[in-house]
């Protein structure tokens, strides 16, 4: 029985280790993206401290890779969006059933 239940699901097994698969690449590509602003951002202070770029540069540069750095961060805390509840179905009307009579007797 157990056999036939797991030749059953091994296609939705199948399909969720992949979905999984492509969460996990995700997160550590987000988590490369991360660490290379960062490198970068060591990498444009060096520059202004030996003076290979201007004061200007620097700002302009290093507005837009805390930008993208802001924006993973954002991207990585945002929860998941929340299931709305189900609406709570309305009681069913009653309706009156009219008595029944019996018809009178003609005596």
């Amino acid at each position: 029985m157990f056999l036939v239940d797991d030749l059953l699901m091994s296609p939705v097994k199948g399909v969720l280790w992949v979905f999984r698969e492509i969460h996990e690449a995700a997160q550590q590509e987000l988590a490369g993206e991360s660490e290379a602003i960062t490198a970068a951002l060591s990498e444009l202070y060096m520059n202004l401290e030996t003076e290979r770029i201007t004061e200007e540069q620097f700002d302009a540069q290093e507005k837009v890779l805390l930008d993208r750095l802001d924006r993973l961060q954002a991207e990585a805390a945002a929860p998941e969006p929340e299931k709305k509840p189900a609406k709570p179905r309305a009681p069913a009307k009653r309706t009156r059933r009219k008595a029944m009579t019996k018809p009178a007797m003609i005596a």
